[in-house]
């Protein structure tokens, strides 16, 4: 059986330093704890922005750790004074990518356990999630991923626009469209 990397490690403490500190405490000082801490700190949120894209746990789980594996190796490509957060997802995103390039199909939907609860009925929320899930699967690649990073992951739309490759005024752009359509998948149109 392979060994699971978790995030939630006792031996850690936690750590008041900026991302960009901890990164400069790995990679110029070779920091061990550095690099744990921000696994610790990104993990997590990686994993849902897997899970997201319609993984399932266990490949979710192993891009996450492909993630990591890549910031390891180009850590000393990492440049002074950027922000680590999102040059950690344009890898996660170019890790997808390459998985479901290699793949050489649709992404998967993982699983939803609600669903497959026997006898249970599913309470209004639930039922309102999977709605909002198909409703984003509906929208354009570009869209969707503008979507996930900027609402799901919390990163800013300059953040969202370097991972992407675009502007930050084309990244709210994005943003604003792809609401306007989801409003309209889901029958919320104000018109």
């Amino acid at each position: 059986m392979s060994r699971q990397i978790t995030w939630q490690s006792p031996a850690v403490s936690d750590d008041q330093r900026t991302d960009e500190q901890l990164m400069d405490a790995w990679r110029l000082g070779g920091e061990r704890l550095a690099f744990e801490v921000l696994f610790r700190r990104h993990a997590p949120r990686l994993f849902g922005y897997f899970r997201r894209h319609g993984l399932s746990e266990a490949h979710a789980q192993d891009l996450m750790q492909q993630t990591f594996l890549h910031l390891h190796r180009a850590r000393m490509d990492f440049r002074a004074g950027a922000q680590v957060r999102p040059w950690l997802y344009t890898i996660a995103a170019n890790v997808r990518r390459m998985h479901f390039r290699t793949k050489g199909r649709k992404p998967e939907t993982g699983l939803d356990p609600d669903i497959h609860r026997p006898s249970v009925e599913p309470d209004a929320s639930t039922a309102r999630q999977r709605l909002v899930r198909r409703a984003l699967d509906q929208l354009a690649a570009g869209q969707r991923e503008v979507l996930v990073l900027h609402w799901y992951q919390g990163l800013t739309y300059p953040e969202v626009a370097a991972i992407m490759g675009i502007s930050p005024s084309a990244a709210k752009v994005r943003a604003n469209r792809a609401m306007h359509r989801l409003r309209a998948i889901l029958g919320e149109d104000d018109e």
